[in-house]
């Protein structure tokens, strides 16, 4: 967080060239941390998504790494 509080990483919606929505989250050096994995027909289930993850910001961590295969 910056001095005022705001968050140093930021979402951004944009078109692929499909025409369809997607999302990208921005760390503050302007590298791509996560990005929607899929397009959207709707702006809004673009939204949807953005919110799902912001969401899970307290979701468990799982070592994959320690599984059995």
């Amino acid at each position: 967080m910056d001095e005022a509080g705001a968050c140093d990483m930021r979402f951004e919606l944009y078109r692929d060239a499909k025409g369809e929505w997607r999302w990208r989250l921005r760390a503050r050096n302007g590298e791509v941390i996560a990005d929607s994995g899929e397009g959207y027909v709707r702006r809004e289930d673009c939204e949807h998504g953005i919110a799902l993850v912001r969401q899970s910001a307290e979701a468990r961590i799982e070592d994959m790494t320690t599984k059995i295969a």
